[in-house]
């Protein structure tokens, strides 16, 4: 292969894994509220924060646009969106729909290691739960459980669909008032249940459980991010 198109691929391979760090960070910075809601996100000041260049920048906040997390409007540049109840109603909704079909192909296509996978978060989440578990690692914890689902049925555009809906998820996971006694009791019995359906490959149980829960989810996500909005 001629020396200028290596040369070329080592260039696009490196623009991607800066355009990868740069959208990783900013996410982070938006979910972490370190980049507030509404606030302006100019790309020469992120640029510079980041000590990029401006492209790199352009690129990843075009990504987080189509996540829900930033807004692009003409003439007005970017700026971190303010996720309304509205939102949540729109995200829940759409995330029942994926993952009621998820449970169903998981049920049918999920592996030894796939069980073993959720097994492990179970372990994590028990873990944690006996000591103070934050908002953010009970964020983390829930996310990749379902996220193992979702790779479990084997569904390339589902895992994309997962992909652009999983920002906005998190953010009000995060949201979510964990010292509550309700959520403690109730976090880990729940997934053990979904876990246990799945590894039976009892669809109709699993399709029932995961209404069920993401039902209770929403309805605690619903009303701690009320609370969550009128504190700020």
């Amino acid at each position: 292969m001629a020396r200028d198109t290596l040369s070329s691929l080592r260039g696009i391979q490196e623009r991607r894994t800066l355009v990868h760090d740069v959208l990783e960070a900013l996410r982070q910075a938006i979910w972490e509220r370190q980049l507030q809601p509404g606030i302006r996100l100019r790309e020469e000041e992120l640029a510079e924060a980041l000590n990029v260049s401006r492209g790199p920048v352009r690129e990843a906040l075009i990504q987080l646009e189509l996540e829900g997390l930033v807004i692009r409007e003409p003439n007005r540049g970017a700026s971190v969106a303010r996720l309304a109840p509205a939102d949540l109603e729109e995200v829940y909704s759409l995330r029942m729909a994926l993952e009621k079909l998820a449970v169903q192909l998981a049920v049918r296509n999920r592996s030894a290691e796939h069980i073993a996978q959720l097994q492990e978060v179970l372990g994590d989440m028990s873990a944690e739960l006996e000591m103070n578990v934050t908002e953010k690692r009970a964020a983390d914890l829930d996310i990749k459980f379902h996220e193992i689902i979702i790779k479990a049925t084997g569904h390339k555009r589902l895992n994309l669909f997962w992909s652009i809906l999983r920002p906005q998820i998190y953010v009000f996971l995060l949201s979510r008032n964990v010292a509550n006694a309700d959520f403690r009791e109730h976090m880990l019995p729940g997934h053990h249940d979904i876990v246990d359906a799945i590894t039976e490959r009892d669809e109709e149980r699993a399709l029932q459980l995961i209404e069920s829960h993401l039902e209770v989810t929403y309805s605690r996500v619903f009303a701690s991010y009320r609370e969550f909005l009128e504190t700020e």
